[in-house]
């Protein structure tokens, strides 16, 4: 945090009745970008708890502003007041969900709804008051601050057998609850440009917080929704199964096309078009038809049938930028596309990379794409067959992931019964795991137990059904039936899987770093023929 920042935050401990008479007042909202209220009685009860015992429960962090974030959600169920447009907000960054609770169960009006908590003294425990009936011993919690009601649970509790104890345990538990503080760090007064890498790394929820979800309270107005053009564009992608695109991904490409650059700056500075909503709505639509036309390259081109098997964002940005650029492609110029894809994709080019980086490359790839400038083998070099050999298979690694698609450019068969396996399902968002150790994960923990399991080149497609029937069956056998069974096809099937064909290859015999050895070179030439751009 830089010092100017640091000038602009200040601590304090207040009471709970504090901060629900804020919160009620509307002083203190939870804006849009925070996920709804998720905690279970459980959670919430466990809360109160901590706090009954004196117990630490972390701070709140707020942003103290007098730019209003109109799309705010209310705390929980409860409808809270709008405050005048002159009033200072105090906007929750982190604490949301101990907030709601500490307001639902203490600061909310009795007959309210959302999550009530009772105390049941006899127990010494706090209990949800879902379905509770009332009862001599249980105390509703939000009537701890309203005097009247305390004082004639009080009283009543006299005539309990055990009212001497329940007594010095209700007094107790009152005097902890009115004195309890929470400490509240705020921030006043800053940018949305200050408050957002603050808020980036807020996540003490597990929720991962973005700049989208920032940028969207911040430039809500009634002409200007930026969730919904995001959700636009997802709809237009959704035919393609790319309707899950992230909202930051889109605001990426958004920046590029406006600004050149992916930065988080330029990002931040699409909030000047709130005030120009059809400016948006044109750069909206262009970003759009870029995307669509990005898209139907990478599934056509690359077999690519769900984001979750793209190597990298910066994969979909750069090309959205492309065809942003340019309305149509030649014949070399999608060629060289298709270099620049495999060759990033397999040399990891944009691995961790910073957005400085792949706002360098929007330029430079575009100028590689439309006119040939720039030298081929700058963009990565292709894996040695030593690479290759050590690669391990990884979901959400790029090489990985290149591979599953290098399978499906083979348009693989199955190797149970030779037929065509449809990639488009086995490549889906819903169908991640159709793919199969050819030396079973379970046959090599029994047999080869110190033996790595997980090379890249110990995989192939394979359908669910025939991947389950093989499950940890011995390779030296299981694969030499399989070959039997396919007979004349049997070389041709294990090709489209980019494997030795049996001709060649004696399965039965084979040990997995001989089999290694023997299909390194095969996949090797595959990439090397990718990453001409010819395939």
């Amino acid at each position: 945090m830089s010092a100017n920042v640091g000038t602009r935050l200040s601590t304090a401990t207040p009471y709970i009745r504090d901060l629900n008479l804020q919160v009620r007042k509307g002083e203190i909202k939870i804006p849009q970008f925070q996920r709804p209220f998720v905690w279970g009685d459980d959670q919430a009860l466990r809360l109160l708890d901590s706090v009954a015992n004196n117990y630490p429960v972390g701070s709140l962090l707020l942003w103290r502003t007098s730019e209003k974030l109109a799309t705010e959600r209310n705390v929980g169920d409860f409808v809270l007041p709008e405050t005048d447009d002159l009033s200072p907000t105090e906007y929750v960054l982190d604490g949301q969900q101990r907030l709601t609770v500490l307001y639902s169960a203490l600061g909310a009006d009795p007959d309210a709804l959302g999550f009530r908590a009772l105390y049941d003294l006899e127990r010494a425990r706090f209990v949800s008051g879902r379905n509770m009936g009332p009862a001599l011993h249980l105390f509703q919690m939000r009537w701890l601050y309203q005097t009247t009601k305390l004082l004639n649970f009080r009283t009543a509790l006299q005539s309990h057998p055990d009212a001497e104890t329940l007594q010095e345990r209700f007094d107790a538990l009152v005097d902890v609850l009115t004195g309890y503080q929470i400490p509240v760090v705020t921030l006043k007064d800053l940018t949305v440009e200050e408050v957002c890498p603050i808020f980036e790394r807020v996540n003490s929820s597990g929720t991962e917080l973005s700049i989208f979800d920032l940028m969207v309270a911040a430039t809500w107005s009634k002409n200007f929704d930026l969730n919904q053009n995001v959700q636009d564009v997802a709809e237009a992608l959704d035919p393609k199964n790319f309707g899950n695109i992230r909202g930051t991904t889109v605001l990426k490409c958004l920046a590029a096309l406006r600004d050149n650059s992916t930065s988080r700056e330029r990002i931040l500075a699409l909030r000047q078009l709130r005030e120009k909503p059809e400016d948006m709505d044109s750069l909206v639509a262009r970003t759009t038809q870029a995307l669509r036309q990005a898209v139907d390259q990478l599934v056509t081109d690359f077999k690519l049938y769900s984001l979750d098997f793209l190597p990298y964002e910066a994969h979909l940005v750069i090309l959205t930028y492309i065809y942003g650029k340019n309305n149509q492609l030649t014949a070399n110029q999608v060629k060289r596309v298709r270099q620049w894809f495999w060759r990033t994709s397999f040399s990891e080019r944009y691995r961790g990379a910073p957005d400085d980086f792949v706002t360098r490359d929007l330029s430079s790839i575009q100028k590689f794409v439309v006119e040939g400038v720039g030298d081929l083998e700058a963009l990565g070099a292709i894996p040695s067959r030593d690479t290759l050999k050590a690669a391990i298979f990884r979901k959400n690694n790029s090489r990985s992931r290149a591979f599953m698609l290098t399978l499906a450019k083979h348009n693989p068969r199955n190797l149970s019964n030779g037929n065509t396996i449809d990639t488009s399902v086995a490549l889906s968002i819903y169908n991640k795991k159709q793919f199969h150790h050819i030396f079973p994960e379970g046959y090599l923990r029994r047999n080869r137990p110190g033996m790595e399991r997980n090379y890249i080149l110990n995989f192939c497609m394979l359908a669910a059904a025939e991947n389950n029937t093989i499950s940890d069956s011995d390779p030296r056998v299981y694969l030499p039936n399989l070959i039997a069974e396919l007979g004349p096809a049997a070389d041709a099937v294990f090709e489209s899987n980019i494997l030795p064909p049996p001709s060649s290859f004696d399965y039965a015999a084979a040990e997995l770093p001989d089999f290694v050895d023997a299909r390194v070179d095969l996949v090797h030439d595959a990439i090397e023929k990718l990453c001409t751009g010819n395939h």
